[in-house]
């Protein structure tokens, strides 16, 4: 019987819908919407794409706030300076700087630099260190949308066996530490991991996050599988074709016929990232004024 495929669009409406009734909470108590403020450095292609959607859905859900275009070429010091601007103004709650950054600034340093309870992208090592050690803080969107899925279902993480493939910071790391939280028996591989079929076979649950197309083979995965799809790959074409398609980490037609449910891409992992960067938001607006 062929996999039930994880709608991350529905989902993320259901989230969203959500955010917009404590948006207007929170308008109706403090006589403002949550501000959300983005930094988007130079013109990179994707991360334009990324923050325009960023910023549209903010506005759907009575979310306000700025995106701030920068040239690529801004000094580490002026990104700094506007950093601590949007960190003084009471009217903004979540600050999101569009990574990557270009390679003259130090990624690092300018998350550092954000506060911790206005990281909405959940990367400060406040907010990391939280996540460590079982304490509310802000999580990174996207491990956050991962267990999302799996609470819709209802799936029970406690002693199952969940594999991560990735190991970064944004995803890998973060939701290793969220599967751990609910209990599961959690193993990370990556990369250089040797064997890497015979782990997925073992596993009741993938994460997949590596960024290599199609990587893990439908055939491998344990009969009845959850499988969660990080990947976002774009096939190269072949000449005098349109753009590639975009693929997971996993290779989608095979999976479906042995996991029990996985999530598509496109349309699964993706839209629940913006849907939790929104809720982040409000989350922090009602933190930072209750």
């Amino acid at each position: 019987m062929p996999a039930e495929i994880l709608d991350g669009r529905a989902l993320a409406r259901r989230t969203r819908k959500d955010v917009r009734v404590r948006a207007k909470r929170f308008k109706r108590k403090h006589g403002r919407a949550p501000g959300l403020d983005v930094v988007l450095v130079g013109d990179d292609p994707a991360s334009q794409v990324y923050v325009g959607a960023k910023e549209r859905m903010a506005g759907k859900c009575h979310i306000e706030g700025r995106v701030h275009r920068l040239p690529v070429e801004t000094p580490m010091d002026a990104l700094l300076a506007l950093i601590a601007t949007l960190n003084a103004d009471e009217n903004v709650d979540g600050i999101l700087v569009q990574l990557p950054l270009p390679s003259h600034l130090d990624e690092g340093v300018v998350v550092d630099a954000i506060d911790p309870r206005k990281d909405v992208d959940g990367l400060h090592p406040v907010n990391a260190g939280a996540l460590v050690v079982g304490r509310s803080g802000l999580t990174p969107c996207t491990p956050t949308g991962c267990m999302r899925f799996l609470e819709d279902i209802e799936y029970d993480l406690s002693g199952k066996r969940a594999l991560v493939v990735g190991r970064s910071i944004l995803v890998g790391k973060p939701v290793a530490l969220m599967l751990l939280a609910k209990n599961a028996t959690v193993s990370i591989a990556h990369s250089r991991t040797k064997d890497l079929e015979s782990r997925v076979r073992e596993s009741d649950v993938i994460v997949a996050a590596v960024g290599r197309p199609e990587l893990i083979q439908g055939a491998w995965l344990k009969e009845g599988a959850v499988v969660i799809d990080v990947g976002i790959n774009r096939l190269e074409p072949k000449e005098g074709e349109a753009p590639g398609t975009l693929v997971g980490d996993v290779d989608f037609a095979e999976a479906q016929e042995r996991a029990g449910y996985i999530t598509p891409v496109p349309g699964g992992v993706g839209p629940m990232t913006i849907a939790i960067l929104l809720e982040n938001t409000v989350l922090a607006a009602e933190r930072r004024n209750p």
